[in-house]
């Protein structure tokens, strides 16, 4: 696998230099993607052109660096499928820049806008593709919609999520849920809250109440109990009295 150890210090030095400059400042339409690990693969994502068969699409392509870099030309590949005359089957970029109108002096910002400038013009004489550089000469139209088929399948930029909004509903959830401002539930909440205790106090109230009438009930079935076993007593003994009064009676009769 490439790395940076396949590279001389002062190239590596040159192209951290030139990767910063393209991070903070990116040519239209083209994102470096810098790996600081290896530098002989340098990649960007391209977007497509507009008014161009790739509009709307997003082509991940890299350039290849040899050890002789910059001596030797990068060699270019399109890692994402596309219809076009100059990229073969493999993803090969075919441009004079990075063939014989290489110079060492040019730098990394002039190859990448040669390729996203090749989407807009393409070289149909020099294709790689030749059925489309064949459909392009001879029917612009259909081309246009081959590459265009490709483009729908193969480039669709992956969905961007709104973060602003996003934050901005989490910030809005979490006031209310500080504040208790949330619509609807802020007023339900306490009311809810008062109905609970108004119920529970109530609860409280009935069962304290119940269990003074058990008490109360019970101890009035204790005391009417006493009270007629009292009754019971009293008349018993009044008639053991009586007979005893009979008794004597008639003894005194008899003497």
């Amino acid at each position: 696998m490439a790395s940076n150890e396949n590279l001389p210090p002062n190239v590596i030095k040159q192209l951290a230099k030139e990767l910063k400059s393209l991070d903070e400042s990116p040519p239209d339409g083209i994102k470096v993607v810098v790996n600081d690990e290896d530098f002989s693969q340098i990649c960007a994502d391209i977007e497509g052109p507009v008014g161009t068969p790739y509009e709307n699409g997003l082509f991940r392509m890299k350039l290849a660096l040899s050890h002789d870099f910059p001596h030797s030309p990068p060699k270019g590949y399109f890692m994402t499928k596309i219809f076009h005359p100059n990229v073969a089957s493999n993803g090969e970029i075919c441009v004079n820049t990075l063939k014989k109108d290489w110079n060492p002096s040019l730098g990394l910002r002039h190859v990448l806008s040669v390729v996203r400038c090749l989407l807009i013009e393409p070289f149909p004489e020099s294709a790689l593709n030749e059925q489309a550089g064949k459909m392009l000469l001879e029917n612009y139209d259909e081309y246009a919609r081959h590459a265009r088929l490709y483009t729908g399948i193969h480039a669709k930029p992956k969905p961007k999520f709104k973060t602003g909004a996003i934050s901005e509903s989490t910030t809005a959830l979490n006031v209310g849920q500080t504040n208790n401002e949330t619509p609807g539930a802020a007023t339900a909440i306490p009311s809810s809250m008062t109905d609970i205790k108004r119920v529970t106090t109530t609860s409280a109230q009935d069962q304290l109440h119940a269990a003074t009438v058990v008490v109360a009930a019970t101890a009035g079935s204790a005391s009417v109990v006493t009270t007629t076993q009292k009754r019971e007593a009293g008349l018993a003994k009044v008639q053991a009295d009586k007979k005893k009064v009979d008794a004597r009676k008639k003894s005194l009769k008899r003497l």
